[in-house]
C-alpha cells in the first residue's frame, strides 16, 4: 500500500455538531465513499498535547507534551519523520505550535513563517500565528503547498472552529456555522484532492463545551469526528479507530516503515 495522505485538523471540531452541520462531507458518506467514525481524544483535551497524539500515536502523559505552554521539539517520532526518512515529502499548512513540535522551537515567524528546508521532518511549511487567521487562507495556503511542492504528506490545520469555539461556545449559532463554512471551503478542495488519487482523513483534536473551553472529560470536548475518503480505506462502520492509531494508520497509507499502532480495519 503507497498512497499520498492528506489530513485536515479541523481544530476544536466536536463531534455532534460535524456529525449535522457538515453537509458536503456528508454527501461522500450517504453515498458510500466515505465513512464518519466518532472517536474519543486523549487526555488531556487541549491542543498542543492532542497535535502530538495524532502526528505521533503518542498519549500525553507519555509524551510530556501534557499542556499547551509546553514550548520544545517533540521527543517522539511523527509521521514527518517516518516520510521524511523513507524519503517521500512533507508539507504542512497550520498553526505554528506544529513547527515548534517538529522544527524549530521557539517559532519565529520572520525564519519559519515559511519554510522550505529538506532536512527538516516538515519540509515545506506555511505556519500562522494568529488564531483568527481565516480558514479560507490557510486552506489556500495548503493547496499552494500541495501544488507547487507535490507532498506526499500533508498536514492543513484551520483553526477558526476552536477559536469562535472559544468566543461563543459549542451550544451557538457561531460556533455551528464556523463548521458549515469549513465544511464549504472543503468543498472547493476535496474533489480535487480525490480525483488526483489522495487519501483524505478529516478529524479534531477536541471538541468544545459552554464554558467555551475544554480541557475535561465531557463528552462534547472529547468526542471528535474522523471521516475518511479514498480507494485505500474500508469504510467499516464497525471500526472503531484510537485517536493514537491515526499516526500508525497514515503510516501504512503512505508505505512507509514504522513502530506505531494501526487500525487495520479502517484500511483495505
Amino acid at each position: 500500500m503507497q498512497h499520498n495522505v492528506i489530513l485536515v485538523l479541523l481544530d476544536g471540531l466536536n463531534h455532534q455538531v460535524a456529525h449535522h452541520a457538515m453537509g458536503h462531507l456528508h454527501a461522500y458518506v450517504e453515498a458510500d465513499r466515505a465513512a464518519l467514525y466518532r472517536v474519543e481524544c486523549e487526555l488531556p483535551s487541549l491542543s498542543r498535547p492532542l497535535y502530538e497524539c495524532i502526528l505521533t500515536g503518542v498519549t500525553p502523559i507519555d509524551s510530556g507534551i501534557v499542556h499547551n505552554n509546553v514550548n520544545r521539539l517533540s521527543n517522539q517520532r511523527s509521521v514527518f519523520h517516518y516520510a521524511r526518512e523513507a524519503g517521500l515529502g512533507t508539507a504542512a499548512a497550520a498553526y505554528h505550535w506544529m513547527s515548534e513540535l517538529y522544527n524549530r522551537s521557539p517559532f519565529d515567524a520572520q525564519r519559519d513563517r515559511h519554510t522550505h528546508a529538506p532536512k527538516l521532518p516538515i519540509q515545506h511549511g506555511l505556519f500562522y500565528w494568529d488564531d483568527r487567521y481565516p480558514d479560507s487562507h490557510l486552506l489556500a495556503d495548503a493547496e499552494y503547498l500541495r501544488r507547487r511542492h507535490a507532498p506526499n504528506f500533508l498536514l492543513v490545520h484551520p483553526m477558526s472552529i476552536d477559536d469562535v469555539g472559544h468566543r461563543h461556545g459549542l451550544d451557538s449559532s457561531q460556533y455551528r456555522n464556523a463548521a458549515r463554512s469549513a465544511d464549504i471551503l472543503l468543498a472547493d478542495y476535496l474533489p480535487r484532492w480525490l480525483e488526483e488519487g489522495y487519501q483524505v482523513l478529516v478529524t479534531a483534536d477536541h471538541g468544545m463545551n459552554n464554558d467555551r473551553s475544554h480541557n475535561g472529560l465531557l463528552a462534547e470536548e472529547r468526542e471528535v469526528p474522523l471521516f475518511v475518503f479514498g480507494d485505500g480505506f474500508s469504510l467499516d462502520p464497525a471500526a472503531k479507530p484510537l485517536q493514537t492509531e491515526l499516526c500508525g494508520t497514515i503510516c501504512e497509507l503512505l508505505g512507509v516503515a514504522h513502530d506505531k499502532t494501526v487500525c487495520r480495519e479502517l484500511l483495505k
